[in-house]
């Protein structure tokens, strides 16, 4: 059935964490955001619009209602929320994932809804300076209005717009976001890791790490879990590190059997070796200047 259009006069989010509160923060200054939330109630803007902390009812009755749940709390979400949604209104999710959440949303939503299925690729780390500029993915699931949505999100909020379609968008986050996030959880579990000695291109990939490192533990879990094509990337990614393994094992075992071989009485030993480098850099760690 044809969808109506509507203006946009409100915003409803159902969602107060990290990112609920980052999104609160940037649209509360361009329309009200009733914010239902029981785990971490909202605070009312004391100038009296912006934001609004409001009931599940009050939420769903926006013309905009935006999901900032986790994956497994979305169909609970969009059971609350179902009986309350007027017809037109247009609801997003911003997970990090999107085939998952788009199916879950037309199959609990009536048809008089709009769904759009959005991805902001930052966070809170990220966006600490700002989001104009920064990546906002938006998947038209079911609607009319995923043109004037991207309109809004470009021209008022700065953001660079990509359309897109939920398999197309998992597929690129499950090496985009997938691999990042496997990369930080790997090397925060080796740490301590050198902050003195460093080159630029480790500062780098320490700046990603952080970046990700202190993310709930459900958006890790979304993004490897629910992402259909998570695995897949994971298999190839540790396929390829296990073949640089062998191959560096079998190049190290070929030089090794030459210099034992080569090795005398007259040849320090490694333990003897290994002594003069320490007794060497103990040395000149205190020496004068």
């Amino acid at each position: 059935m044809p969808i109506s259009k509507k203006s946009f006069h409100s915003i409803g989010l159902m969602g107060f964490g990290a990112f609920g509160r980052l999104m609160a923060h940037h649209l509360q200054p361009h329309l009200p955001v009733m914010v239902f939330d029981p785990q971490q109630p909202a605070l009312p803007d004391p100038t009296g619009c912006g934001l609004v902390p409001g009931t599940i009812a009050e939420v769903g009755a926006c013309d905009i209602v935006i999901l900032a749940v986790p994956v497994d709390a979305m169909s609970d979400a969009i059971e609350a929320l179902r009986p309350h949604l007027r017809a037109g209104a247009i609801v997003l999710d911003v997970g990090s994932v999107k085939i998952e959440p788009a199916r879950r949303l037309l199959a609990g939503l009536p048809d008089h809804v709009e769904i759009i299925g959005s991805h902001p690729l930052f966070g809170p780390q990220s966006a600490r300076n700002g989001i104009a500029g920064l990546k906002i993915a938006l998947c038209p699931v079911r609607s009319e209005s995923a043109g004037r949505i991207g309109a809004f999100l470009r021209s008022r909020l700065k953001l660079d717009v990509i359309l897109t379609t939920p398999d197309a968008h998992d597929r690129e986050m499950a090496m985009v976001q997938g691999l990042t996030h496997l990369v930080a959880k790997i090397l925060v579990g080796m740490g301590p890791l050198p902050r003195r000695m460093t080159t630029r291109s480790f500062e780098l990939l320490m700046q990603a790490t952080e970046m990700v490192r202190h993310d709930a533990p459900s958006v890790f879990h979304a993004i490897e879990r629910a992402n259909p094509h998570a695995r897949a990337v994971r298999e190839r990614f540790f396929a390829h590190a296990h073949e640089i393994t062998a191959a560096l094992d079998a190049a190290h075992e070929q030089v090794q059997a030459p210099a034992a071989a080569r090795t005398g009485a007259h040849h320090p030993s490694e333990i003897d070796i290994h002594a003069l480098l320490q007794r060497n850099i103990t040395q000149e760690a205190h020496a004068e200047p």
